[in-house]
Order: C-alpha cells, then sequence, then structure tokens
C-alpha cells in the first residue's frame, strides 16, 4: 500500500501536543502515518498543574509521563517511540548549575543520533519535522533535540554512517516547527479587547519587538487544520503534570482560533526534492512508495 509517512522529533512528552499537533493528527486522519519520536522521558520537567503537585505524583513521575504520553499519542492518532534517553532538566540560576551526569545533553552526540537514524530506517519517513538551531526555546535538550534531527536527518541515507543500524534510507524534507508566532497572539489579544476582555498574551507580547517577528520571517510553510485542534487540545491535556487546563493554552476560544488562525507554520530547513514556496502541505513535491 502506497503511504506517506510523517516523522516528528521531540525532546520531551508534552512538546509534541504543542508543537504541530494539528497538523499530525490530520496527516494521520487523512491516512499518512504519523509517528513521534521523544527523546527523553521529561523525569525532570516541572509540574505545572497544580492539581498535580502532590507527593504520590512527584515519586511516580517517570511512569506518569510515560502513560500521559501514550494517551496524548492516541489522541492524535500517531505512533510514537521513546529514544530512551534522560531529560536534562532547565538549570536555573546566575550562572546556572552543571547539567546533571547521564542526561541527555551530556552524551556524545553520536549516541543519540545512532538510536535515532536506527528509527528512521526502520520507519522510513518521507517527512521530519524538529526544532530550529535555537531549540523554539533555549532548553539543553531542544537544542541537543536540533542538533540530533538535523544529523540523523543527514547520516540515515549514507551507507558508511552507522552501517549496523539499518539499511541506509533518505528523508526526503526536513522541517523547524514555528508555532509561538507573535502576530497570530496579538490577533487573539485584540480579539479579547473586541469582546470586553482581557487577554493573556500581554506578557507574551512584551518580549517581542512589535515590529520584527523574527520566527514569522522564516515560515516557508501553513498547514490548514484547524478541524483537529480540538485534538490537539484534548491532546495537551493528557499531559496532566504538564499542562494546567487553567492555563493560557486554553484561553482562547477554539472557535476565535479556527476563524483567526486556522493553520500550523513550520520552516523548510532541507529538501531533496524540488519545492515551490510557500507551500500548504509538508508533503508537497512527495509521491508515496510501496515501502
Amino acid at each position: 500500500m502506497k503511504q506517506l509517512r510523517l516523522m516528528a522529533v521531540h525532546a520531551h512528552p508534552d512538546d509534541e501536543s504543542s508543537k504541530g499537533a494539528a497538523t499530525m493528527a490530520r496527516y494521520a486522519a487523512e491516512g499518512a502515518r504519523v509517528m513521534v519520536v521523544t527523546l527523553t522521558g521529561g523525569e525532570r520537567g516541572d509540574i505545572l498543574n497544580p492539581a498535580m503537585d502532590l507527593p504520590e505524583v512527584h515519586g511516580r513521575i517517570a511512569e506518569i509521563r510515560r502513560d500521559e504520553m501514550r494517551k496524548a499519542a492516541e489522541i492524535l492518532g500517531v505512533e510514537h517511540h521513546w529514544l530512551g534517553f534522560v531529560d536534562s532538566g532547565l538549570p536555573q540560576g546566575d550562572p546556572p548549575p552543571p547539567l546533571p551526569e547521564g542526561c541527555l545533553a551530556l552524551e556524545p552526540l553520536e549516541k543519540p543520533v545512532e538510536a535515532l537514524v536506527r528509527v528512521i530506517r526502520e520507519f522510513k519517513p518521507h517527512v521530519m519535522t524538529t526544532y530550529d538551531e535555537n531549540g523554539g526555546y533555549p532548553h539543553p535538550d531542544h537544542i541537543r533535540c536540533h542538533q540530533v534531527s538535523v544529523a540523523a536527518y543527514e547520516a540515515a541515507g549514507d551507507y558508511r554512517l552507522y552501517p549496523d543500524a539499518g539499511e541506509p534510507w533518505q528523508v526526503l524534507k526536513l522541517y523547524y516547527n514555528h508555532g509561538f508566532l507573535r502576530k497570530r497572539m496579538q490577533l487573539l489579544q485584540e480579539e479579547f479587547a473586541k469582546h470586553g476582555q482581557t487577554g493573556p498574551f500581554e506578557k507574551w507580547l512584551a518580549h517581542w519587538d512589535p515590529e520584527v517577528d523574527v520566527f514569522a520571517d522564516r515560515v516557508t510553510t501553513r498547514v490548514e487544520c484547524s478541524e483537529y485542534f480540538p485534538q490537539r487540545d484534548d491532546a495537551l491535556r493528557a499531559h496532566a503534570t504538564q499542562i494546567d487546563p487553567n492555563g493560557d493554552f486554553f484561553a482562547a476560544p477554539i472557535e476565535w482560533q479556527q476563524r483567526l488562525w486556522p493553520t500550523e507554520e513550520f520552516e523548510l530547513a532541507r529538501s531533496r526534492v524540488p519545492v515551490s514556496l510557500p507551500e500548504n502541505d509538508l508533503f508537497a513535491g512527495i509521491e508515496p512508495d510501496d515501502d
């Protein structure tokens, strides 16, 4: 059966539900195979939902986050693979403390790259998504995820590299997620004002120069996926330790989001097929194969 395949590479459980989730749900619903690869178990992430900040949760956080990820993948209709590395945490302080021994960010790069190449060669994705060189934000695991993903994209099709990791497979396109765009937040903030309400995004907008939207300037591809925003939000809520159901992610009604900004945004970073930009489809220019 000819079938398109998409692999989304993320640092921690919950990242897949906040970055490109509706796009993945759309492609899965349309018959593509979609796999999320999560590099770490998210063991050191903060508990951001006050209702889950309980001793029994802290004592079982690794197990709970695995179960949350299973539920989110089921909601999105995607396959999932744990790459098996340990969360580095987000060091706080000036200067920040050293990273914990054995974490992903301190592993020799070749180790997670080989592990990801193995999964790529088995799943055979036509397209991969990951983070840009800044990691989306400067968490050491997000930056490492970028480094690992780009290196694995380049290595997977080279028979000379990692010869014990399976038969070579050449991924055709690599994209970076760009979900946090100033214009989107500004539109939603203005919509709250039109309804006589105070929106939650002022503190986010304050971090941006109103004349410059760096990430928007990098967007090459907008995927219409508003029908799947409810699945995205349900998948986010499945990560109950990480997501506060009363937080900013859920403040704007889905109907506003579908009307004002019905797309998710990506940057085409690498392509081995001819492209015409801008695009509205991650698989543009790709024909499915028989593998």
